[in-house]
């Protein structure tokens, strides 16, 4: 079904939302985002291609790699042009491409589908807030590109057999209503089976914390400074207690789940990235899984979910505060465009 086919087009001619428009704070911020998380990716990338023997997978991760240039190219333009400054993101200083292998190649694939989710996430989110025409369409075209990726990286894991299924359901004969207030409770007395979209949420975030939660022992093993080492310790720890407290939920309807896949982690404990990059993945990456838990408490309809989902919400705000709290105390936090200080101006000025 092709949209452009449905969707008529508008006769209108909007001259401000063209390319020689001003940039808004939702342009200037999403393409900020964009581009520090695309040359974070672009190094990891570039490490990971140093030790792959599997072919398909090495295909991946170049396309993987190919997009991450390929946006980073287009911002700078976007950028150059506003003569707005390049951020500095991520650079060769943040990698040791000459490091031993920390990861063996299954790990990359479910690597990519978790950075994957991460991307789509803010794509998705600033396609209907850029106005100017040819910034939602580089958001666009980001987001069909990524969508197209997780295609090949869903299709790289479903035949080499290194993923397990969501959950088949049974085809109900008919469309039924909920008819009892107790379709909502989950603590105590008789409690309903999960429904498809707090299968598919549970899911979604077992197989985000799974991948995680190795890539934190990864971390913690080669971390050098031991301030962030502990910070990384703590990092897989409230990982793996989500996992096990998701799976539970899915356990008990007698339903499949994503495994864990710490053991594709090498022993290595030389490590091929700064303490900065490090820290500031799992910042990042935790945020992304904040905007996960909205999503999930969104379409959740059992309280005892919706309780997990919110002390798990509130133990990751704390955890993403204290990660900025060492890159602010090491000098490491690039600050995001921001609006005038009118205050501070006003002061100067007398």
């Amino acid at each position: 079904m092709q949209p452009n086919k449905v969707i008529k087009p508008l006769k209108l001619s909007p001259n401000k939302l063209k390319p020689n428009a001003k940039l808004t704070a939702a342009d200037m911020g999403k393409l900020w985002a964009t581009y520090v998380g695309n040359s974070m990716s672009n190094w990891i990338l570039k490490y990971f291609l140093k030790h792959i023997e599997d072919e398909d997978i090495r295909l991946l991760v170049e396309n993987g790699l190919g997009l991450t240039e390929d946006f980073m190219q287009t911002i700078e333009q976007f950028l150059s042009k506003e003569n707005y400054p390049i951020p500095v993101g991520f650079t060769k200083d943040d990698v040791n491409l000459g490091a031993p292998r920390l990861f063996q190649d299954e790990f990359y694939v479910h690597y990519l589908k978790y950075a994957g989710k991460a991307g789509l996430s803010l794509y998705n989110v600033a396609i209907p807030l850029v106005l100017r025409e040819d910034i939602r369409d580089f958001f666009i075209y980001c987001n069909i590109s990524t969508i197209t990726f997780l295609g090949q990286l869903n299709d790289v894991l479903m035949t080499k057999g290194l993923i397990i299924k969501p959950p088949i359901l049974p085809i109900p004969e008919k469309v039924d209503f909920v008819k009892k207030q107790n379709y909502l409770k989950g603590f105590f007395g008789d409690v309903r089976s999960l429904h498809a979209l707090e299968i598919t949420h549970l899911y979604d975030n077992i197989e985000n914390n799974t991948t995680s939660k190795a890539l934190l022992i990864a971390f913690s093993q080669v971390a050098k400074d031991e301030k962030v080492r502990q910070f990384l310790i703590r990092g897989r720890e409230i990982t793996d207690r989500s996992v096990k407290q998701y799976s539970e939920k899915l356990q008990k309807d007698n339903l499949p789940f994503p495994t864990q896949i710490d053991h594709l982690v090498t022993e290595s404990t030389f490590s091929p990235f700064s303490d900065k990059l490090m820290v500031f993945h799992k910042v990042d990456m935790f945020s992304m899984k904040i905007r996960s838990f909205g999503n999930s408490i969104a379409v959740n309809g059992r309280r005892d979910i919706g309780s997990m989902y919110m002390r798990s919400l509130a133990e990751m705000l704390v955890y993403v505060e204290d990660g900025a709290n060492i890159l602010i105390d090491n000098g490491w936090m690039e600050e995001p465009p921001k609006a005038a200080d009118r205050e501070d101006l006003a002061s100067n000025k007398s």
